[in-house]
């Protein structure tokens, strides 16, 4: 072939031309800056003006002590708590959350009354509560109970979508390059045969078009292949291509090995998070309870789903007859909802575990959930979102180091970094530091 070398050249220049703007593309892609913060900020709401007590921690008080039983805006075990401070005075309600059956047998009206209402079902007393903390609750019951439904639905719907978002976004840049590579591929076809048919157009004008391209146009397919074949520089090329091909391809099925991203076993029980997590907004630690103290975060048993489905049974939805996954959960545990005992044959729901990590690592979920104070969002995903729950991240070392990387440690007023930050103020002073300032003298540091 006469002209392979300018295209090859052609092709090089090409390829070059697709990967500058491909790059240029993801650049723009992943720019952090801008629209998605502004966004935010824009339409952010002015907060409504508190009650007395603080809204916020009241906020994590309730969902920690309150959300087994109760909803703001409709009935659950309890009764619905959307304006519960224009029932009740509120030196009742701090007596009435203490301890409701004291009031009760104090022949308080209103407290027998609200007992005899609800089948005599006892309210579990909260004693370790402050006066404050309960008016923290009530701020919370208060200033949630007064914000209109639909905009927070809106706003968790918006959260989800951008949250679920950023993995698409990979995808269609990738998408983009591949279809810009084939238009690239597609254009060099075309201006390649446009050249040659060119060429021959001006050797022949010139009479100096030689007889073996003139006997060329009456080959076969199988002779043009096998002379190709006999190209030094296409079969260069065409390898060339196969290297990098293959090679791409074998260090991405390595890279991937054992991650586990997208993973989405079926359950035993069809739990949602959704439902729990999205609708009825109960906070993860109430069933994951160790979380904030311990390396795992624990599964949770029955006798936590008992909690509530001791009384939820979701029959007005199946005809009467309770729910077939609440079902399971009385079989598991040989309940009879009619007789509400408990027999002698209790069995273990033997679920399938989803994030699984290798031996080789050391997590501990306290160590961020407390210490750092990250949601479980950062780790999880969507979770309040997600029916069934599906590894929403790789979890590997490249994923973790990353993070480690970018997130700032909020050091004040966290004991925890208490000791590191007394250590930097010796070194400043030029005092000695020694082991012991970093505890080396705690036992858990050698008798672990």
């Amino acid at each position: 072939m006469r002209s392979i070398s300018l295209v090859l050249r052609r092709i090089a220049k090409s390829l070059l031309l697709v990967s500058s703007l491909s790059f240029g593309f993801q650049a723009n892609a992943q720019d952090p800056s801008g629209t998605p913060a502004a966004a935010e900020s824009t339409t952010a709401a002015p907060a409504a003006a508190a009650p007395a007590g603080d809204a916020a921690a009241g906020g994590a008080l309730f969902k920690q002590k309150c959300t087994s039983c109760h909803a703001l805006n409709r009935q659950v075990v309890g009764p619905a708590l959307k304006g519960i401070h224009e029932k009740h005075d509120e030196a009742w309600l701090v007596k009435w959350i203490k301890n409701s059956q004291a009031l009760v047998a104090s022949g308080d009206p209103e407290a027998v009354k609200i007992f005899n209402e609800y089948n005599k079902t006892v309210m579990t007393p909260f004693p370790e509560l402050s006066d404050d903390d309960i008016k923290n609750i009530l701020a919370y019951v208060q200033v949630e109970g007064d914000k209109p439904e639909g905009p927070a639905a809106g706003a968790a719907g918006a959260e989800g979508a951008t949250a679920a978002g950023g993995d698409e976004v990979s995808s269609f840049m990738l998408g983009g390059l591949i279809v810009l590579v084939i238009i690239a591929l597609l254009v060099i076809l075309v201006l390649n045969r446009v050249i040659k048919t060119l060429d021959r157009l001006i050797l022949q004008k010139q009479g100096l078009l030689v007889e073996e391209e003139l006997s060329a146009e009456g080959e076969s397919t199988a002779v043009r292949v096998r002379r190709l074949a006999k190209n030094k520089k296409f079969v260069f090329f065409f390898i060339l291509l196969l290297v990098a091909f293959f090679g791409s391809w074998g260090w991405k099925a390595m890279w991937n090995t054992g991650v586990h991203q997208g993973y989405q076993p079926e359950q035993p029980i069809k739990y949602s998070h959704q439902l729990h997590a999205g609708t009825l907004k109960i906070d993860c630690q109430y069933c994951h309870f160790s979380a904030y103290k311990s390396k795992n975060a624990a599964i949770p048993s029955l006798n936590v789903c008992m909690n509530c489905h001791n009384y939820v049974t979701a029959s007005d939805k199946y005809n009467g007859e309770i729910s077939p996954e609440i079902a399971k959960i009385y079989k598991a545990l040989d309940y009879d909802p009619q007789t509400k005992e408990y027999g002698d044959n209790p069995k273990p729901i033997q679920w399938v575990r989803i994030h699984n990590l290798p031996d080789l690592v050391y997590f501990n979920h306290s160590q961020h959930v407390t210490v750092a104070g990250l949601e479980c969002q950062k780790c999880h995903g969507p979770i309040q979102t997600m029916p069934e729950v599906y590894q929403y991240s790789p979890l590997t070392m490249k994923w973790c180091i990353n993070c480690h990387r970018t997130n700032d440690v909020n050091y004040k007023g966290n004991a925890y970094y208490d000791k590191v930050i007394a250590v930097h103020d010796q070194l400043k002073k030029g005092e000695k530091v020694t082991p012991a300032v970093f505890g080396g003298l705690e036992c858990g540091k050698c008798h672990y």
